[in-house]
């Protein structure tokens, strides 16, 4: 091979060979497929660049499409561009700011007059005129000094440009319109086939209410529109479950002003959230884990050992106690590293599973808070197993088995897989604890026979993960278990213990968390149920109506019995007709209406209609009660 060529191993095509300083554009040629319409941008090492970028050196390149991760996010991060662009052709005042993807779309923000609905269908078709006209659209480099310079007229950008380091400037062009970017994009504007704005909203200069309120517009954008229609259809119907609005029905949480972003738990949503609390405690102790607390608020040096502070500092909360700086934990793991410090620890208590219900709190962007999906506090489900090297791929087995077995019970049959790799730039620890770490993470996967998709590059700073998406009833996937392998935070806090050998070593630590943030899996719960919870899930589990006042006092009887069973009953004692009573009890999602009136008096029977409208007829009362302690205890779905 000639000294100028290099070779290119490209995913799902083999070995090509470009010239050194080519562009990822002729590798695609190479590889046999030139101008494929599908292909967006590049994953290099695990890093995402343009089609454009020069090829440097041998390396490993995977070719990204909207189905990507990656892809997709350079899809939507430069609709947003093309949003600005179609802004400033209408709007030639307006100042630009910043425009990126968020998990229901992307969105720009803007200092402009107040946008209304109207414009809001000709941004949409100006964002048309510009796709019909594919613009290329093309990376440049900048000293600070013409960045200045070319963004002079618009002060938030300016103010961007003077917190960059010096060489990491860069703009895209496409036609008239530059933003300053670090990239990538889409090669042409002409890519982005189908875009609906779905909405405004007002919001603060980098989420500070003491700055400037810009106008923010909300979009989504798809490679055709067949997906666009699609996805427009799913977003009808996901209203109806759309948590927000039963949890205000059913009475289960809400968010006041007084706390933005910070969820208030009601008497209903806690019987739902400590029941699937009470369940996840019963599958921990099945597997021998003991549950520990940490502090919520600990020394800011803490945070600095184990790393969070330079990876997470623009999202934690501060304080200072005593004239020492402190932070609200983003993360539980330092404080489950102390508590594993506490003693002294021998290889015989190996794997030593430590669980951790801990509340969290960071600093999310306002824009971005969405009902329990995206919060500010949150309980992560978190645990910790300290094992030596040989146990990491056997403790990484089990964990999976827990994972699947806890989806299961929640209805959650549709798992997929991803096992992310070491990030190229700002992770801890040596190579070789990196290698070792995936090596476990790949052979656990491969003895529990669980197809995973590769995720070069996104592990956690401190280790490689396996990530698991459940799938609800409307096809959507939501990202929440994760195992984490960790060579290197327990050798930063000197963590160690008495090996067989007598001498002290470094345990490996495995992060773990199955619900992810309970919030969020609750509001997952909710959609995924539409408020239907099964029995063993819902917190009002029974509705008793007795036919009139003349049978108030037998329905508070029969409330009472499958109270002290254990079943969550409520009597529905006002002054309403009984068909009004039943609606109601169909509305809030009850299970079973139990009606009562002068025969079931007589005879101690309930009348009992199933939530789906089933009439099951009259029943014994501790018929009953047995009939609904079985279908609680075996968590019927």
């Amino acid at each position: 091979m000639s000294d100028t060529n290099v070779t290119v191993q490209v995913q799902g095509f083999g070995d090509v060979t470009v010239p050194v300083g080519a562009d990822f554009v002729a590798v695609l040629a190479a590889a046999g497929r030139a101008n494929d319409p599908a292909v967006l941008a590049v994953s290099v090492d695990g890093v995402t660049l343009d089609l454009t970028a020069a090829v440097a050196g041998p390396c490993r390149a995977s070719f990204l499409t909207f189905e990507d991760e990656a892809g997709f996010e350079v899809f939507r991060h430069s609709t947003a561009h093309l949003l600005a662009h179609a802004v400033l052709r209408l709007f030639p005042e307006a100042q630009p700011t910043i425009g990126p993807v968020v998990e229901e779309g992307f969105y720009y923000d803007f200092a402009v007059r107040p946008i209304t609905p109207e414009d809001l269908a000709a941004i949409e078709a100006e964002m048309a005129k510009i796709v019909a006209e594919n613009h290329p659209v093309a990376r440049l480099e900048l000293s600070r000094e013409d960045a200045l310079k070319a963004f002079a007229a618009n002060p938030f950008k300016v103010e961007m440009i003077q917190a960059f380091e010096e060489g990491s400037i860069t703009a895209y062009r496409q036609g008239e319109f530059t933003d300053l970017c670090r990239g990538p994009h889409v090669p042409r504007t002409g890519m982005i086939k189908a875009v609906k704005l779905t909405k405004m909203a007002g919001a603060y200069w980098r989420g500070d209410q003491n700055n400037q309120q810009l106008q923010r517009i909300y979009g989504v954008s798809f490679p055709d529109a067949a997906r666009l229609d699609a996805y427009l259809a799913a977003i009808e119907a996901a209203k109806e479950r759309d948590h927000r609005k039963i949890g205000q029905e059913m009475d289960l949480f809400s968010f006041h002003d007084e706390g933005t972003g910070f969820p208030f738990w009601h008497g209903k949503g806690m019987t739902l959230r400590n029941t699937v609390v009470e369940y996840w405690r019963e599958v921990h102790r099945n597997y021998g884990y003991n549950e520990i607390l940490t502090p919520a608020i600990l020394n800011m040096s803490l945070w600095q050992t184990s790393g969070h502070y330079d990876h997470y500092r623009k999202n934690m909360y501060v304080t200072t106690i005593d004239d020492v700086p402190h932070a609200v934990k983003p993360m539980n793991c330092p404080g489950g590293l102390l508590v594993y410090k506490s003693r002294m620890h021998s290889y015989k208590e190996f794997p030593l599973r430590v669980a951790e219900l801990g509340a969290v709190h960071r600093h999310e962007m306002s824009g971005v808070l969405h009902g329990l999906f995206r919060v500010r506090s949150f309980t992560q489900d978190d645990a910790h197993i300290f094992c030596t090297p040989e146990q990491v791929e056997a403790a990484v087995v089990e964990t999976i088995g827990l994972v699947f077995e806890m989806y299961k019970t929640f209805g959650f049959t549709e798992v997929a897989v991803e096992l992310s790799t070491r990030p190229l730039q700002g992770s801890i620890g040596t190579d070789e604890m990196w290698q070792v770490a995936e090596a476990g993470l790949a052979a656990a996967l491969t003895t529990k026979e669980i197809d995973f998709q590769l995720n070069p590059g996104d592990g956690a700073f401190y280790g490689p993960k396996i990530d698991f998406h459940v799938k609800d009833c409307m096809g959507r996937s939501w990202q929440c278990g994760t195992i984490q392998v960790d060579f290197s935070m327990p050798e930063r806090f000197h963590a160690t213990y008495e090996a067989e050998d007598g001498t002290r070593k470094v345990p490996v630590m495995i992060h773990r968390a199955i619900l992810g943030s309970l919030e969020r899996f609750i509001g997952i719960l909710i959609e995924n149920c539409a408020g239907k919870f099964p029995l063993w899930l819902n917190p009002t589990q029974v509705k008793v109506l007795p036919v009139g006042d003349k049978f108030a006092d037998y329905a508070k009887q029969v409330t009472a019995t499958l109270t002290a069973a254990g079943i969550r009953a409520e009597a529905d004692l006002r002054n309403e007709k009984l068909g009004k009573k039943v609606r109601d009890a169909q509305m809030q999602h009850v299970n079973y209406q139990l009606v009562c009136g002068g025969r079931e008096a007589e005879n101690g029977t309930v009348s009992v209609r199933a939530r789906n409208g089933e009439d099951l007829g009259p029943m014994a009362v501790a018929d009953l009660v047995a009939r609904l302690k079985d279908e609680n205890a075996r968590r019927v779905l």
